[in-house]
């Protein structure tokens, strides 16, 4: 019975064997792709933790500081944005920063909550125009610019909304100081760079611009980078926030 209980088992073949690069080192890899995606979403749920918290945008700097080390923090904020796309609020991005905002189509449902904020005069509109478009620009080019005396009131009053400040001044006989735009600005006007400010024909196809333009009309881009200091800008010191009234005089013993 033995014998013959043996002589039924049938030899394993050579080509019957299993595939032998299934079991390789470089076919274990991904096994750790499910640990890899278990780390990527935990890093989502941390990144969708701080920005939720946050009241101001949270820069990708800031979060890079605060999630594990390793992320890729665009692939990261990426793949947070798209869980968002259809939700009733989304992640925008805002410069270098990122923040939860509600979905447009359903703003109307803020409305009753929305704060009636005074609207800004036409030179207002103007001087912010210039400042977002020739930034940096001096008071005398703003000037320049529009062809009228511009009041420091019209200024002060960009500057309160947090919509303008005070950059640097330039390198020029009485270091005027120079004006740009805020991450706050970005922020209101739903811009996620300042690039993405209207072009010409953009601005003429809703309307803002007369058809009867001179030819030799343009809009400046842009600076890539409007935080960035130019060659002709100089740094604000304390001294000189001490003198615009930005930052309290230091009081000095006798």
């Amino acid at each position: 019975m033995r014998e013959r209980a043996n002589a039924s088992v049938i030899p394993f073949k050579v080509e019957d064997e299993p595939d032998r690069e299934l079991f390789s080192e470089e076919a274990a890899e991904p096994v750790q792709n499910p640990g890899e995606r278990l780390h990527m979403a935990e890093a989502v749920r941390m990144a969708e933790a701080i920005v939720f918290a946050s009241a101001e945008p949270v820069s990708e700097k800031q979060l890079a500081a605060r999630l594990p080390d390793g992320i890729n923090i665009a692939a990261a904020m990426a793949d947070l944005q798209q869980i968002y796309a259809r939700r009733g609020v989304n992640l925008v991005r805002v410069g270098d920063a990122w923040a939860f905002r509600t979905a447009g189509d359903l703003a109307f449902l803020m409305s009753r909550d929305t704060v009636q904020q005074r609207k800004l005069s036409r030179a207002a509109l103007e001087v912010l125009a210039i400042i977002a478009y020739h930034q940096p620009v001096t008071r005398a080019e703003i000037e320049d610019i529009r062809g009228v005396e511009t009041s420091k009131g019209t200024l002060d009053t960009l500057l309160e909304t947090e919509w303008v400040r005070m950059r640097g001044r330039r390198k020029t006989p009485g270091r005027p100081v120079t004006y740009g735009t805020t991450e706050t600005f970005l922020d209101h006007f739903a811009l996620e760079e300042i690039r993405d400010l209207p072009g010409m024909e953009e601005l003429k196809g809703a309307g803002l611009l007369s058809g009867r333009m001179p030819s030799n009309f343009s809009i400046p881009q842009p600076p890539a980078d409007p935080d960035a200091l130019t060659e002709d800008e100089d740094p604000l010191t304390d001294i000189d926030l001490e003198e615009l009234g930005l930052l309290t005089p230091r009081v000095t013993e006798d």
